[in-house]
């Protein structure tokens, strides 16, 4: 039975630092894109912020399980959270660069863009996640 409790505790330390990781993600990556993604989901019901949003969250998700999964300690995991949270920035920056009226698309609610944004961002995420190596 310890080694359940043990299991348990680990569980929740990472359940716990995943789900800050998830937060500051969700800050950070709300004040890099040019348009305000909570307005645009909650007031305006924007169906393309919500898929771009959502697929820039899932695409961390993914490389955040690879952290967890990948580690062998917290400040290990912590590492890789980091990496992962930075490369979800980059490749944003990387789908703008391709489409340089994301924002104003999104805000349009043009469903192709957040498509693609959302795309970009689920597989950076798979692709930081299979790279993790401890």
């Amino acid at each position: 039975m310890p080694d359940f409790f043990f299991g348990l505790f680990a569980f929740a330390v990472y359940f716990a630092g995943a789900i800050g990781f998830c937060a500051v993600f969700c800050l950070l990556y709300t004040r890099v894109t040019r348009h305000d993604e909570f307005r645009l989901i909650t007031e305006e019901q924007n169906a393309s912020a919500a898929i771009a949003f959502g697929g820039s969250l899932l695409g961390f998700a993914i490389a955040l399980a690879g952290a967890v999964h990948h580690t062998g300690s917290v400040p290990e995991f912590v590492m890789w959270g980091a990496v992962a949270l930075v490369t979800q920035i980059i490749a944003y920056g990387l789908a703008r660069l391709a489409h340089p009226g994301l924002s104003a698309a999104i805000e349009e609610n043009a469903l192709g863009a957040a498509i693609w944004v959302a795309a970009v961002s689920v597989s950076a995420g798979l692709l930081s996640a299979a790279c993790m190596s401890p």
